[in-house]
């Protein structure tokens, strides 16, 4: 019996390779319509490619790296002068034209924001002395908002979340102010002084600060029309102090309830 000949292998290219070829053509297709189908701020573009450009030289000369040549090319020559590449790209980055643009912005922003603030403040101020609030809530200022301070002396008990009865009349004049005022976000916070607490109600300072936070968020929204959806509440327990725990008139200000009027731009961030 003849021997039969040996199959030549196929020629051209493996079969397994056209299925290849075909999944990269899909591939590509789909890649090609996701970015056809997205929008590109050209302006905010050119910026990047600048950064990048001056930065990182990645854009203007495509196979640029430290030095001359491609990176791989020159080996282990070019480490040489990554030193010198390292200082200029942080000269570089100072001179920036996109991160000086974005801090004059920031700049500007702070400063509307504190013109804001401080028009606020005004308005704030005079319903305080009109009120004969003036010992019993003090005000900030920043550029993000204006906060009235409250004494948790006067409005709570020790060791208690429960308003007093004489703390009442106080937030009434202050909801009235906030209604009148606040046309962004309220911020309620709660705090306490560092002197550790352990009852059947309140395991610790976070929970007591959460709580009395709770109490004034509940009350102002039973005697005003503000929105809740608007309205933050947080205990902060001891971990905010604004005096020194080791003395009693410290302690006495460190426990707190404090009220933040966001400006509006702060109120859109």
């Amino acid at each position: 019996m003849a021997k039969r000949k040996a199959e030549e292998p196929p020629k051209g290219a493996a079969p397994w390779m056209n299925t290849f070829a075909d999944l990269m053509n899909l591939l590509l297709c789909f890649f090609v319509l996701l970015f056809s189908m997205s929008t590109v701020d050209a302006q905010k573009f050119e910026l990047i490619a600048a950064s990048f450009s001056q930065t990182f030289s990645v854009f203007s000369a495509g196979t640029t790296s430290i030095g001359e040549g491609a990176l791989i090319a020159n080996g282990i020559s070019q480490l040489t002068e990554l030193d010198n590449y390292m200082n200029s790209v942080g000269q570089t980055a100072e001179n920036n034209p996109m991160e000086e643009q974005v801090d004059d912005l920031q700049s500007e922003i702070e400063a509307e924001g504190l013109k804001q603030s401080e028009a606020l403040a005004e308005k704030v101020e005079e319903a305080l002395n009109e009120n004969q609030l003036n010992h019993e809530v003090d005000m900030q200022v920043t550029a993000q908002y204006v906060q009235l301070t409250m004494k948790g002396s006067l409005l709570f008990a020790s060791g208690s979340a429960e308003l007093r009865e004489e703390a009442l009349p106080v937030l009434d004049k202050v909801g009235v102010i906030l209604e009148r005022y606040a046309a962004g976000t309220i911020e309620i916070e709660g705090h306490t002084d560092n002197v550790p607490i352990s009852t059947s109600r309140f395991a610790s300072n976070n929970e007591l600060s959460s709580a009395r936070a709770i109490s004034v968020f509940n009350y102002l929204l039973s005697v005003t029309n503000l929105d809740p959806a608007h309205i933050k509440n947080a205990g902060r327990g001891e971990y905010v102090p604004i005096a020194d725990n080791a003395t009693e008139e410290g302690r006495q200000k460190n426990r707190r309830v404090e009220i933040r009027i966001y400006n509006e731009i702060s109120s859109q961030n």
